[in-house]
């Protein structure tokens, strides 16, 4: 019964979670609210951003006030050193590899449903609850946990999760992910919550201002020193230089510092040749991509099992029709039904069959 069920409610001090929380209360679960304190820059700390990030740490008091109004346990743990390590430095890493990585992916995997799990199972916690616009569901007849979209498409967060294993889904439950976000709010203010009409948080919670190339600069700057680049059209001619490969991202077309008769995109990083190549949007277009990591959440496929799929190579991007290969190793083959623009290594490539996360991989 879930009157006998403990979960902890993974708690931002945002609406999503606090309603979540207001939710499993009203189910009748006994609930113990978790903040994770992660780490942050002087620039996170200064910024006015930071009281409507993850992190801030307004946001902790916002969460703890929501948990003395559901009458709740809380504690706010400190995961700084996690998160410096799991997801900052390879945030780092993966620029100066000439890759463009997805921090909050790496949030999900390593922190929230990993390093919060084993939190909540020291409580004696069962489940972790998190505010994801996603859903969960155990399909019978494929003996399978199935990741499925946020009913509410605006909001929808499954591109996120598509690492989650099997292990993972059966032990998290996401309970907005069946309302829209105006429902949300509706709960949180009916509940009487101080965050129900709290802005929306930024995507990347450690760099308030959004510029990266900047926040490496500061906090990584051996690397960004050795990362200078010679910008090379794909015919090979040489265009000048650029500030390092770690300032760009593949199908990035202003702010390169280069002067040429018509638009220019990225479409290549040489991180170990400190080149980066350029051309035209055609050349920045691709017809198929590997991808590596490959998490198969619907299917446990064999080498050259091949499914049509709708694939999305970025979190903001459209879908595309697609077919999908497995390989060995844990690498899939994409093959876009159309050729898809700025293919990005370092980005994840989800693939979905309609209302189901089929599975995801790291473009490579």
């Amino acid at each position: 019964m879930p009157e006998q069920e403990t979960v902890v409610i993974a708690m931002s001090g945002g609406v999503d979670s606090s309603a979540t929380a207001a939710l499993m209360v009203k189910k009748g679960y006994n609930c113990v609210g978790m903040t994770m304190r992660l780490w942050k820059g002087e620039e996170a700390e200064q910024s006015s951003c930071s009281n409507q990030s993850c992190c801030g740490a307004e946001s902790v008091e916002d969460a703890r006030l929501v948990a003395r109004a559901l009458d709740i346990p809380y504690y706010a743990i400190n995961f700084k050193e996690e998160f410096w390590n799991e997801v900052v430095v390879k945030f780092a890493q993966e620029y100066f590899a000439g890759r463009t990585p997805s921090p909050c992916i790496l949030c999900n995997e390593k922190l929230k449903f990993d390093t919060l799990y084993n939190k909540a199972r020291e409580i004696g916690a069962s489940k972790v609850c998190t505010g994801h616009y996603a859903r969960i569901e155990f399909d019978q007849n494929r003996g399978r946990y199935l990741l499925l979209r946020g009913k509410y498409r605006k909001k929808d967060q499954s591109y996120f999760l598509f690492s989650m294993t099997q292990e993972q889904l059966s032990k998290t439950l996401f309970p907005v992910g069946e309302f829209t976000k105006e429902d949300i709010r509706d709960m949180a203010e009916d509940a009487g919550l101080v965050t129900a009409k709290k802005p929306e948080s930024q995507d990347i919670c450690f760099i308030p201002d959004g510029d990266y190339a900047a926040f490496l600069e500061r906090h990584f700057p051996e690397e960004t020193k050795k990362a200078k680049a010679t910008v090379k059209h794909v015919n090979g001619e040489t265009l000048g230089e650029n500030k390092g490969t770690y300032s760009v991202t593949v199908g990035q077309r202003k702010g390169l510092g280069i002067a040429f008769g018509e638009p220019l995109y990225v479409t290549g990083i040489d991180a170990e040749k400190k080149e980066i190549l350029v051309g035209s949007r055609e050349d920045a277009t691709k017809p198929e991509c590997i991808i590596e990591g490959v998490n198969w959440i619907a299917v446990d496929p064999q080498v050259g099992d091949e499914f049509r799929v709708s694939a999305r190579i970025r979190s903001r991007g459209p879908e595309s029709p697609a077919t999908v290969t497995a390989l060995e190793e844990g690498k899939a083959r994409v093959v876009f039904d159309t050729p898809a623009h700025a293919v990005t290594p370092g980005q994840a490539c989800v693939f979905y069959q309609d209302e189901i996360v089929f599975g995801g991989g790291w473009i490579k």
